[in-house]
């Protein structure tokens, strides 16, 4: 290669086999560091293209370097046929510009469109005018910096722009294109913060910020809805219109941590586009007349966005792709220059191809193990898990009737002025504001109460000084654990301001705060370290478990979590140990994890069953009756009423109520001398600023506080004697003489927490009260679930229906696409031993994947076709409607390129889905899995846990924090498709968190117990083995008791998803237009 100058032609053959006397002048005016021939960098790009252009034969190629370009006028630069000319920092665009005006040669990315990629605006407006779907977005255009513009409007968990909002999360871009700090807000449900997204620096590409809220201001900037992509980035290479590469990665927006193999390059994977991208890669390219260009694609909601274009961009370190592109090349140059030419490619390549090191060996983040036992034939397909949220602090709720003005007005402000109507405070600033309210009413008695005793106004005062702790806990209102209801209870008539009418106006309200059930720095480290056990111990088979399979794409993971705050934080930090994340929760939780309150929230359903087992509960308890046996005998104690109650419960009553009052008192006197040095400051001091750690569960114990002898967490003394006096007031009522079993649960799950996280305190006879609550709830909470297994199987079919549901939708799935794979392989072995072979001559990426999505296409139709008429196949032609045009438009996104991919068994494809939900649903669940069998239309039928397993669970009692069921289904390729056997399902549980530290003295009890933690039980069968549970089986146990997939709300397409295709005339007119030389392309795209 020549640089600045032609060097002597070279007769000789082309690589099309004619004789050429001549070459076609490549010139490449770019900078020298993009082109680094001369440097060490000798797996470069572009050197990499321009030597196997350089070997057909047919090339000069002319460097013009630096000197050239910068200092010499344009008319002293190398004349040239074909250009290669892009923008890079220091690069003088308006001169080369210039250059081409007066030569002429034929550009492969074309010069004056590259002045818009500087500007972001501008590049929407281009995708937007070209009918490519781009993000919702909007613009602040600012003149000068921090100038207010009146359409522009800023409030806690949104930005307004022109009337349009854009609730958190949001990412605001700058409109300059070369400035790369983009930032991603998070709303305070997820616990706030912004994350600051950069070009890579050393191994981070992104950097978590919790105490930023506020937006920018000293620029103009692009605000664009947030898109929910499952934590990965997609980056598009076109080689001209016909030809588009993909790779994924792990987004930034994850943890910032880049993943990179042993040589330090970024792991990126080969990916398949969908018909509908390879069409939006072609449209990229065309519309902003860059042959060569990268462009970044966003998949969320089964459909694909542009969010950014990079104009000439190379694939790094995949040989494949450097073959492909010159060959691509080639062909654009000489069918613009040398059209009488051949552009047919030889059966041998003219150089020699070393291809690379897989780039997923070695990677520095591995896990493997197995569980279970398998046959060598089997392979894992899926794996469902449902877990139970990890340790978190007592729930609590505050009662109280106000009839304060300010706390009245309060709740017209935020109703509408309904007096009416009750309200909800959830916001930072509804809180706020609710806190300046009760800090002005704290210190006075409450007025106008005639016939109140002086009793009544102490405690009312108690629990407005209990309300003002709770919402100054933190410094900072999270969202995400405090919730206020205000419902008014009496009103009145009052005359308007003007005199002239009267309006009814609220005199009395019910106030109830819930409060509490924070995720402990125990309850994340639980949940971290499971995730990471789930990692190495889950997925066998693949030599370094999940994060390959992940990495790579073949790995289809989806979390779902309900809409409570400990448990969406367990999900996040499960998300973390099992995928090897780094940094804060809030992002990860905002980009893995999915709300569905639907099926993972609510006992509504199951309300008035689950009142009528508390009643008989409450009748076997108190009355001391014997348990009788139902339907059942002495070998099977668990089909008795009331199974597991000690028999003896009652008279352990007035030893819990005693202990209580015990332990309460102690408590009262450590929260009196708080209470005295708070009533020596100001009740409107400034408080310490916010802890982020707080409110999303911290990772270690504050030593400062255990030090200075206070309550572990953020609970004062103050919040922990409301909540021991309201369990000693609840448990057991004086003036009626009567117990309430339902407290049992609360006061063990006090009792708990505060032997764990509070010993230090030495509260006297905690101990004590912890075995005898342990005893009472170890009977008390299974029975409050159902009395019987009958009443057990009706309640929890009710809870967990839609779960159940959604549980088998996920089996039909992942066995239906496993079927696909299979016939898609043997129809490829048929073809190739009778002979018929794809044709060698290399094909565009954009030809070749569309071939095999379409082959794939029509499989899959052939197969859900003759899956709907065969009886071992129970799948309805509605469950598999949901499955592909709801969950699997979205599962088949990250499907690995086998042609790029370099992995063993490139087609396989394991499904995880996890969901996250609290202990009603696990018991739920597990109540329909072990007796479902009892049905009437079941009956006979033998259930799906053995009997030893039922012991087992007999004996458990508590299913404790991270509890968690476990379905894996496998494969047995060796097995005939239709044989009901080929399909094997293996199940699993844990009774999650391991009390023996709360009871034992040894060195590793104290050790945990110094920890505050809890170790986490590993899982346990609930078939015998070598038994072979197939799911075809398992699918007829479960479907009396699991909602009907046609129940399931139909998927909702997007708006204008359906049309993208069918451009019309006019506009593809226009668009070939606008590609000068494309009349001499032959687009071999379908």
């Amino acid at each position: 290669m020549a640089v600045g100058s032609s060097p002597k032609v070279d007769n000789g053959g082309g690589a099309g086999g004619e004789d050429v006397d001549w070459k076609i002048k490549l010139g490449v005016c770019v900078m020298e560091k993009k082109v680094k021939c001369d440097f060490e960098a000798s797996s470069a790009p572009m050197k990499q293209i321009l030597e196997r252009l350089d070997a057909f034969g047919e090339f000069e190629v002319i460097l013009f370097g630096d000197k050239v370009i910068l200092e010499d006028p344009i008319e002293s630069w190398p004349l040239c046929d074909c250009l290669i000319a892009f923008y890079s920092t220091g690069y003088p665009l308006e001169k080369v510009e210039s250059y081409a005006a007066l030569r002429k040669p034929f550009l492969i990315n074309e010069l004056e469109p590259q002045h818009l990629l500087h500007d972001r605006r501008k590049v929407y407006d281009r995708l937007e005018m070209f009918g490519i779907p781009v993000p919702r977005y909007a613009l602040v255009n600012r003149e000068f910096p921090f100038q207010e513009v009146d359409y522009f409007s800023e409030d806690d968990d949104f930005v307004e722009v022109h009337g349009e909002r854009f609730s958190k999360p949001f990412v605001e871009k700058p409109v300059d294109g070369d400035n790369h700090s983009v930032m991603i807000y998070y709303p305070s449900s997820a616990g706030g913060g912004m994350k600051e997204l950069f070009r890579k620096v050393g191994n981070r590409s992104s950097e978590f910020h919790p105490d930023v809220r506020n937006v920018r201001r000293d620029s103009s900037y692009i605000y664009e809805e947030f898109m929910h992509t499952g934590g990965t980035d997609v980056k598009v290479y076109t080689v001209g219109p016909d030809y588009a590469h993909a790779e994924a990665r792990k987004s930034p927006v994850v943890d910032g941590v880049v993943m990179r193999n042993p040589d330090g390059k970024e792991v990126r994977y080969p990916v398949l586009l969908t018909p509908g991208e390879k069409q939006m890669a072609r449209e990229v390219c065309i519309a902003f007349r860059q042959g060569v260009c990268g462009f970044d694609l966003l998949r969320c909601g089964g459909r694909s966005y542009v969010c950014d274009v990079n104009g000439w961009s190379f694939v790094k370190n995949s040989h494949k792709y450097y073959d492909d592109a010159a060959c691509v090349l080639r062909k654009m140059f000489l069918d613009a220059k040398a059209p009488h030419l051949s552009t047919t490619i030889p059966p041998t390549l003219p150089w020699k191809v070393h291809e690379p090191v897989n780039a997923s060996e070695g990677l520095t983040r591995q896990g493997s193990g197995i569980i279970g036992t398998f046959g060598q034939s089997e392979e894992l397909r899926c794996v469902i898990a449902v877990l139970r949220h990890g340790d978190r602090t007592p729930k609590q709720k505050v009662k109280l009737k106000v009839t304060e003005e300010k706390l009245l007005n309060l709740m017209l402000k935020y109703n509408g002025g309904r007096p009416r109507a009750e309200t909800k405070l959830k916001s930072a600033v509804q809180l706020q504001d609710l806190l300046d309210a009760t800090r002005a009413l704290v210190p006075r008695s409450r007025p106008d109460r005639e016939s109140d005793s002086e009793a009544e106004d102490i405690e009312h005062a108690e629990k407005l000084r209990q309300v003002k702790a709770v919402l100054e806990e933190g410094g900072h209102f999270s969202g995400i654990y405090r919730k206020v209801q205000l419902k008014p209870l009496k009103w009145e008539k009052v005359h308007k301001n003007n005199g002239e009418s009267e309006e009814e106006r609220p005199v009395e309200a019910l106030m109830v705060l819930k409060y509490g059930g924070v995720l402990t720095h125990a309850g994340r480290k639980q949940a971290e370290e499971l995730g990471r056990y789930f990692r190495n111990n889950m997925y066998p088979g693949e030599g370094t478990g999940l994060l390959r399979l992940h990495s790579t794409y073949r790995h289809d993971l989806k979390i779902y979590s309900s809409d409570e705050g400990r448990v969406q934080m367990s999900a996040a930090a499960f998300a973390k140990g099992l995928l090897d994340l780094e940094g804060q929760l809030t992002p990860i939780l905002v980009s893995l994890v999915s709300k569905d309150s639907s099926m993972l929230d609510g006992l509504d359903n199951a309300s008035i069953e689950m009142e009528q087992a508390k009643a008989r509960l409450n009748e076997i308890i108190t009355s001391g009756a014997p348990t009788s046996h139902n339907n059942g005998s002495p070998e099977c104690p668990w089909m008795v009423d009331g199974a597991g109650l000690s028999p003896n419960a009652s008279e352990y009553l007035p030893k819990l109520v005693e202990l209580t009052k015990k332990v309460t008192e102690q408590v009262r006197l450590l929260a009196k001398d708080e209470d005295e040095k708070l009533a020596e400051k100001s009740s409107y001091d400034v408080f310490p600023p916010y802890d982020q750690a707080k409110a999303l569960g911290k990772t270690n114990i504050d030593v400062d506080r255990i030090a200075a002898g206070l309550p572990c967490g953020n609970e004062g003394f103050l919040l922990m004697y409301a909540r021991w006096r309201k369990l000693e007031r609840d448990l057991y009522n004086v003036r009626k003489a009567r117990y309430d079993i339902t407290q049992i649960p609360d006061v063990y799950d006090s009792c708990k927490y505060d032997l764990l996280h509070n010993a230090h305190l030495n509260l006297e006879d905690l101990g004590e009260l912890f075995n005898v609550g342990k005893l009472l709830a170890d009977g008390v909470i299974p029975n409050e679930y159902g009395i019987n297994p009958k009443q057990k199987l009706k309640i929890g079919s009710k809870i967990a229906r839609r779960l159940l549901g959604k549980i088998l939708i996920d089996l039909r799935n992942t066995r239906e696409e496993a079927i696909n794979v299979a016939e898609l392989k043997s129809n490829d072995t048929q073809l190739t031993k009778s002979g018929k072979k794809e044709d060698s001559n290399i094909r565009s990426s954009n030809d070749t994947q569309h071939t095999k999505s379409g082959k794939k296409e029509d499989t899959n139709t052939r197969s859900k076709t003759h899956s709907k008429n065969e009886d071992t196949r129970r799948s309805s032609a509605t469950d598999i409607s949901i499955d592909h045009e709801d969950d699997d438009e979205k599962e088949t996104e990250y499907r690995l390129d086998p042609k790029y991919a370099n992995v063993r068994t490139p087609e396989r494809h394991v499904k995880t889905r996890l969901y996250f939900t609290s202990e009603s649903h696990i018991h739920s669940l597990m109540n329909v899995l072990r007796y479902c069998n009892l049905d009437e239309s079941l009956q006979g039928e033998e259930g799906l846990v053995c009997l030893s397993a039922l012991e087992r669970l007999f004996k458990t009692k508590e299913l404790d924090y991270m509890s968690y069921i476990v379905l894996r289904m496998f494969e047995n390729i060796e097995v005939a498709q239709d044989d009901p056997k080929r399909f094997r399902m293996e199940l699993t549980f844990s009774r999650g968190a391991d009390l023996s530290p709360l009871e034992n003295k040894d060195s590793e009890a104290n050790w945990l117990h110094q920890e505050h933690t809890l170790p986490i039980m590993g899982p346990e069968r609930l078939q015998e083995v070598g038994s072979c549970l197939t799911f075809d089986k398992m699918e007829d146990m479960l479907c009396p008791f699991a909602m009907p997939a046609e129940d399931f709300p139909p998927p909702i397409t997007p708006i204008g998803f359906t049309g993208y295709f069918s451009k019309s005339s006019a506009v593809l007119e226009r668009l070939v237009n606008f590609w000068p030389f494309n009349k001499h392309s032959h687009g071999n795209g379908k």
